[in-house]
């Protein structure tokens, strides 16, 4: 095992601690089994090596990557064994659903080392879910998002702004100390900051790698589809990328793809999982369940602007960003007569001349505006919603 741990240090050597995402804190790790699940690219691996340089001995603590070459002829299973046997009391597992058999073996693990605690991370919250049926009761499951625009600050900028709840910005509190203009950053922010690795020289043919090993390898490997049916979904994005925010015609869609209307609407779903696109649904469903699909969104601006071929539409921008942003820590549906409502509040999203006709009838109502800095009463900047997490 002498070449994981050699991997392992080589990975803590590189990884930066200075700032942790928003997910960190609210993560049980006294739990013996968890899983962090998210989107590719969004900082998974980066949170668990930060969290083994933050608590961890390295004496007893051991990270692997499940596409390591060492799993070609070792299991992981005998792995853990091999390190329980050895003192090993915590397991960090990156990428684990590249490794074929991986939810039976975590379950084997998890009943037959009782100290020891497993963590592990996927890239694809599709493949993970595959593998609940197996973890059910065992390993909690911390689904992680992308950058706020109050974590680009900070990781780009070095600029530290706390969080600021949703009763907070909408009193018109949220500030970013210290900046007198933050719609420079906003607008750097909804072009490259949504990703971790959006200040890299070649973000835009990453960006596309991501997109790419998400529609052709992820959800086909899920789902049990075929080339063809890649080539679809594939069409599907570049379809969309083109109508968002669009009112969903499922057999217009089904036709244009050569696929059953029944079908599309999986298609929609993968990637919605897959974080590819954002479903606004209306508030109508029982048991908490949300309603039907209002509208279709790509799931953040990053992607707007990498498949916009130059093309994007502000409006569209915007409300990508609102829905994104706010979706993390608040149920967001679609409005009956503007935008979006969150716990009964109406939101209208717009420029800096949008009017309030469209909220006159709200209880609660509220504009948000593009290219204002400040707030005042009832309307709030768009880019104070960025410092929600």
């Amino acid at each position: 095992m002498e070449a994981l741990y050699q991997f392992m240090e080589k990975q803590l050597d590189a990884t930066v601690s200075r700032f942790v995402r928003y997910k960190y804190d609210a993560i049980r790790w006294q739990n013996r089994m968890l899983g962090l699940v998210g989107p590719r690219g969004v900082g998974k691996t980066t949170l668990f090596l930060q969290h083994i340089k933050k608590k961890h001995s390295l004496h007893d603590t051991l990270y692997v990557t499940a596409d390591h070459l060492y799993f070609s002829t070792h299991t992981l299973y005998e792995t853990a064994e091999t390190f329980n046997k050895n003192g090993g009391r915590y397991l960090f597992i990156d990428e684990v659903h590249k490794y074929s058999n991986w939810s039976q073996e975590l379950k084997l693990m998890y009943d037959s080392f009782p100290d020891l605690h497993v963590y592990f991370t996927g890239s694809s919250v599709l493949d993970i879910e595959k593998g609940e049926a197996d973890l059910s009761r065992r390993a909690p499951k911390y689904l992680m998002q992308g950058l706020s625009f109050r974590e680009f600050l900070a990781i780009r900028h070095q600029i530290d702004v706390p969080v600021f709840s949703l009763d907070q910005i909408l009193a018109n509190e949220a500030r970013i100390t210290g900046i007198s203009h933050p719609l420079v950053y906003f607008k750097e922010y909804l072009k490259e900051g949504y990703y971790p690795f959006g200040q890299d020289v070649d973000f835009e043919t990453e960006l596309n790698q991501v997109i790419i090993r998400t529609i052709e390898m992820d959800i086909p490997q899920f789902a049990n589809m075929n080339i063809g049916t890649a080539k679809k979904l594939k069409k599907l994005m570049v379809i969309l990328a083109g109508l968002v925010p669009y009112k969903p015609n499922m057999s217009s869609l089904g036709s244009q793809i050569q696929a059953s209307r029944n079908n599309v609407e999986d298609y929609l779903t993968f990637m919605e999982k897959a974080g590819l696109l954002a479903q606004l649904k209306d508030g109508t469903g029982g048991l908490g369940e949300l309603g039907k699909v209002e509208k279709v969104y790509l799931d953040n601006t990053n992607l707007l602007y990498a498949l916009g071929n130059g093309q994007e539409d502000a409006g569209t921008i915007r409300e990508t960003f609102f829905f994104n942003q706010m979706r993390v820590n608040h149920q967001v549906t679609s409005s009956p007569i503007s935008d979006f409502e969150i716990q009964g509040k109406t939101f209208e999203v717009g420029g800096k001349s949008k009017g309030k006709r469209q909220i006159t009838d709200a209880a609660e109502g509220y504009i948000v505006k593009d290219d204002i800095e400040y707030g005042y009463g009832n309307v709030i900047p768009i880019w104070a919603f960025g410092l929600n997490y």
